[in-house]
């Protein structure tokens, strides 16, 4: 098979392995998705509101105590999460841009309030009520027999190419960066969301859904559960993950990745299923391994103890699972090239 490279301006997506399916799936979001904007009288808030409202998102409404009768950019705001859905039915999905302190009380309200999709762009939430907001969803996942899921803190959004975006993920004009197409991206850093969509679409490979999880240490979403969500998207054909250095998330992936060559059982927090599909990743901070245990880097999740979180760890685990380890992001699409679905290979690039 003979790949010819066009300027870029006029590169084609590559028909054979990132076909364009008759009908565009996604994870996370859809065109059904209605969004709730919480602290959108704030700077942040008003100016995602708009990024969204203009790429094609029905936002809805907004809330912030104490301001409700006003408008932002045509979106009308409430005083409660409550009072905005008993004026706007369908609400569900939540964008958050509150300050710190106030993120566990507006997340708790849109969980009671039934919001299936939680995502919060809010930097510096205490670990403690992070935790606390994971457990809320649990709980209320299980009360209503469906799933609850948070993604963030710190997250620079979703966003499904075509479709819609929530949160900031592609700043004011997504469609210079993102293109349709069979790849799926998760990123703990916001900045190579987009970073990796651009190398793939300059490729002609577009993107399913692209996710940025945050970089804390406890995050709502982790990279196993986008996995499984996207094995379960039949749009979605490859996955690519931006990992770095600090947690375990990208061992937990490397975990449900081995399960599912070696035949292990997988742990019930796995999402008890089997991912199948090709994946190839890029764990950044090799040159953190002469740095002295516990440097924070970066993120608030980027600080290693021990081996612990270490790039070494990461990228041992990842050996372990079958990975074939690359030298640059630049390599990911001729990468994504070599790899089928049934040779199942997984691709870890090392970043420095």
């Amino acid at each position: 098979m003979i790949f010819v490279f066009l300027p870029e301006a006029v590169v084609p997506p590559i028909p054979w392995l990132f076909r364009k399916p008759e009908i565009l799936m996604s994870i996370l979001i859809n065109e059904q998705t209605k969004v709730l904007v919480q602290g959108i009288t704030g700077k942040e808030g008003a100016k995602v509101a708009l990024q969204m409202k203009n790429y094609g998102t029905k936002v809805l409404a907004g809330v912030t105590p104490g301001k409700g009768g006003q408008e932002i950019y045509g979106v009308p705001v409430y005083n409660s999460v409550k009072e905005a859905m008993e004026n706007h039915s369908g609400i569900n999905t939540s964008f958050v841009s509150v300050p710190a302190f106030a993120a566990l009380g507006a997340v708790s309200e849109a969980i009671e309030s039934g919001i299936e999709l939680i995502n919060i762009l809010t930097e510096h939430v205490p670990i403690q009520d992070t935790a606390k907001m994971i457990a809320l969803a649990k709980g209320q996942g299980e009360r209503v027999k469906g799933k609850v899921q948070i993604v963030g803190p710190s997250s620079i959004g979703i966003i499904s190419s075509g479709i819609g975006k929530v949160g900031s993920i592609g700043g004011e004009d997504p469609r210079s960066v993102f293109r349709k197409g069979n790849i799926g991206v998760i990123s703990k850093s916001g900045g190579m969301a987009s970073e990796v969509s651009w190398i793939l679409t300059k490729a002609g490979m577009g993107q399913s859904t692209v996710v940025g999880i945050g970089g804390d240490i406890l995050e709502g979403t982790t990279f196993a559960d986008l996995l499984m969500d996207f094995e379960k998207d039949p749009q979605t054909e490859a996955v690519v993950i931006f990992g770095e250095i600090g947690g375990t998330y990208e061992e937990d992936a490397a975990e449900l990745i081995r399960g599912k060559r070696k035949g292990e059982s997988l742990p019930a927090s796995k999402a008890g299923g089997k991912f199948t599909k090709p994946v190839v990743a890029f764990v950044s901070g090799l040159f953190a391994e002469q740095l002295p245990s516990g440097t924070k880097l970066g993120h608030a999740g980027a600080i290693v103890y021990g081996d612990k979180g270490s790039y070494k760890s990461k990228i041992n685990a990842l050996k372990e699972a079958g990975v074939i380890i690359a030298k640059t992001p630049d390599e990911i699409p001729e990468l994504l090239k070599k790899v089928t679905i049934q040779s199942f290979p997984v691709v870890i690039l090392e970043g420095g």
